[in-house]
């Protein structure tokens, strides 16, 4: 694993300055916004599946909810249905997210798959039509966390890329500013190589092909209003090199990285790895598939093995390649940089009786992040959230809230960072701008 490298970052509350060249007080404060934001394009908050801190996630209501509170971007994770739609859900298991658990003329769908290593049972995107899903209403995905969100159980439809776009339209109208989104192709290579239908056919789905060709359908391929984003590699290659010149546009890709300890592992998780090149270190020509990739990643350029985990793309040498050849940025797990420990008991900082915060910051933050701003990576970690148990100690003991967590972000150098409650991420970050010196943050 990368060594750690210690940063410091202010403890008293006060916020971290922008390494930018400054205007003097006195000067005109437009020419001191003109300098200010010369050196650094304004940090991007993205809608982590809608604002669903308020509503039940990829929703469409989630999404306009997001660019009310003023979010740059709306994400929407894509898996597909029966019939070769894509739609959006976290996952493509549906009863964490939906009521096809409630429904009988639905029961005999229920099955298990193996899903990234890891079994799976339940109802899945894949069995269903387009028809069927939209018999299905959306319900919150953690209602112990979000009761509040648990009052629009069974009101929403779950969306179709084509309707998310429609809406982003419709919004950008009633906004006068233009609106982005950010999808995320789910388990690529399980739709692509290894899933099969409930008859047991194969899937045989390109997730990537399909979001291009309902992106160009849609006329919705202005580079600066798409970024593209997987925790697999393969697909962002095929992407970068394959099916985006075929339609000739050229949208910014993303990497994202799980977790860099190997604490997340199959059968209990797959938060670990990037799941292609772990089946395809088993069942193809990783040579063929990766490049020049193959042989510059893992320990001492050992390869593309089986035991490949996410801190094999957070060398020096790596994160050079991703930036060169197929990515302009990374979206990395956000624990896996900013280091903590775990506190011998959890405290409640929020005093409702109840102790969920568990972890402390050890103020020291791994070196894959200057790695990356210094390989020209654009860097978004995730995911930011307000709930106390998503929340951790400052090393002195204070409770960070998550606009403190946006400030510390920003000060060390990301580009923007997805949030459950954008309207925070959007007061953090006008917070952050305005401290140094760079006034409200500009609308395009």
């Amino acid at each position: 694993m990368g060594s750690r490298t210690a940063v410091v970052y202010l403890l008293s509350g006060l916020i971290p300055v922008l390494a930018l060249s400054f205007m003097p007080v006195s000067a005109n404060e437009h020419m001191q916004n003109q300098t200010c934001l010369a050196g650094a394009e304004k940090p991007i908050v993205i809608g982590h599946r809608g604002a669903s801190g308020f509503r039940p996630e990829h929703t469409l209501e989630a999404y306009e909810l997001a660019v009310e509170q003023g979010a740059d971007f709306i994400e929407p994770d894509l898996v597909v249905t029966k019939d070769g739609v894509l739609i959006v859900r976290h996952e493509n298991e549906l009863s964490g997210t939906t009521d096809v658990g409630e429904r009988p003329e639905f029961a005999d769908r229920k099955t298990t798959k193996t899903i990234d290593g890891m079994p799976t049972s339940g109802w899945f995107s894949e069995d269903f039509s387009l028809e069927e899903i939209k018999t299905l209403r959306a319900e919150e995905r953690i209602p112990e966390t979000r009761p509040g969100n648990t009052q629009f159980d069974g009101q929403f439809e779950i969306p179709t890329l084509e309707e998310v776009l429609t809406l982003v339209r419709d919004l950008e109208k009633r906004t006068g500013r233009e609106i982005g989104i950010y999808p995320e192709t789910k388990h690529p290579t399980f739709f692509a190589k290894e899933g099969k239908f409930l008859e047991g056919s194969r899937i045989d789905m390109s997730l990537g092909e399909m979001l291009i060709e309902t992106l160009v359908e849609q006329k919705f391929t202005d580079p600066e209003r798409v970024f593209i984003q997987s925790f697999e590699v393969e697909n962002l290659l095929e992407l970068q090199n394959t099916i985006m010149p075929r339609f000739d546009i050229d949208l910014p890709l993303v990497q994202l990285l799980g977790d860099i300890t190997n604490a997340y592992l199959p059968p209990e998780s797959n938060f670990s790895a990037p799941y292609d090149m772990v089946y395809n270190a088993k069942n193809g020509d990783v040579e063929a598939i990766y490049g020049e990739l193959a042989s510059i990643i893992g320990d001492e350029g050992s390869g593309i093995t089986a035991e490949i985990g996410y801190d094999d793309l957070t060398s020096k040498t790596v994160l050079a390649y991703i930036a060169e050849h197929y990515a302009e940025g990374i979206g990395p797990w956000k624990d896996s940089f900013l280091l903590r420990k775990a506190l011998d008991e959890p405290i409640d900082a929020d005093g409702d009786g109840k102790a969920k915060i568990a972890t402390r910051l050890t103020g020291e933050v791994d070196d894959f992040l200057p790695l990356a701003i210094e390989a020209g990576l654009l860097v978004h970690p995730y995911t930011l959230r307000a709930e106390e148990e998503f929340l951790t100690l400052h090393p002195n003991g204070i409770p960070q809230t998550l606009t403190g967590e946006v400030i510390q972000l920003l000060g060390l150098g990301v580009n923007g960072f997805f949030t459950d409650q954008p309207i925070i991420g959007v007061e953090g970050r006008e917070l952050f701008l305005e401290a140094n010196g760079c006034g409200k943050p500009r609308q395009k």
